[in-house]
Parts: structure tokens; C-alpha cells; sequence
């Protein structure tokens, strides 16, 4: 019933910039509290990249602070990644994340975890 689509994934040089997109779409009315990205390189873990809550508090891993920026429309329930200064560590599939509340009758249901298809960033020279 919800959706998260990414986008704006692809093959870009060490130094680069690029902006991932994830949008939601629900046939049901929706709350969404915490959006984020996670990335997951191969033979790693799935690992946090930045999340945003609705209120705005956000959190990053260590190595993507200063490089990377999340930002969200509530309205809309979007999250977007603008990635600069690129590196080949960087590269990953990269998950957009939601936590959602279906609006039921009125009434919020509880919060569940959805995920996006993964889009792949590739960094290299």
C-alpha cells in the first residue's frame, strides 16, 4: 500500500556531486515520522546514512557529515540526499527508508518501516 521510489543514482568521478530522490505514494492517507537513506555495499552491511525526522532533527554517519546533506518536505513526503565530495567509498545501493503511520477512520495506526527499491551509486575514476 505505500511505496518508496528512488531516484538519481548512477556512475560519477571521486569529487563529484549527486542528489538522490525518494518519493512515497499510499493510497491511504499517511504520517511519516523518521525518512532516511541507508546504503549497503557489497559483502557489508546495510548501514545508516542520514535520517530526518518530521521535526527536523537529523542524524549522519561520521563519514558522510560535511559531505552530505538530507533534507524532506512533510507535505509531500519526499527526502532527498545531495551528495558532494564524492569518494569510491561512497559506492553503494542506496535505500531511502520511511516510517509510516496509515491514517485509518481517523485514527493513526501504528508506525511501519518501509523501504525503497535501492538505487545504485557508483564513484569511480
Amino acid at each position: 500500500q505505500v511505496q518508496l521510489v528512488e531516484s538519481g543514482g548512477g556512475l560519477v568521478q571521486p569529487g563529484d556531486s549527486l542528489k538522490l530522490l525518494c518519493a512515497t505514494t499510499s493510497r491511504s492517507a499517511i504520517s511519516i515520522y523518521d525518512m532516511g537513506w541507508y546504503r549497503q555495499a557489497p559483502g557489508k552491511q546495510r548501514e545508516l546514512v542520514a535520517s530526518m525526522t518530521s521535526g527536523g532533527k537529523t542524524n549522519y554517519a561520521d563519514s558522510v557529515k560535511g559531505r552530505f546533506t538530507i533534507s524532506r518536505d512533510n507535505a509531500e513526503h519526499t527526502v532527498d540526499l545531495q551528495m558532494s565530495s564524492l569518494k569510491p567509498e561512497d559506492t553503494a545501493t542506496y535505500y531511502c527508508n520511511a516510517e509510516v503511520s496509515t491514517i485509518v477512520g481517523g485514527m493513526a495506526q501504528p508506525y511501519v518501516s518501509y523501504w525503497g527499491q535501492g538505487t545504485q551509486v557508483t564513484v569511480s575514476s
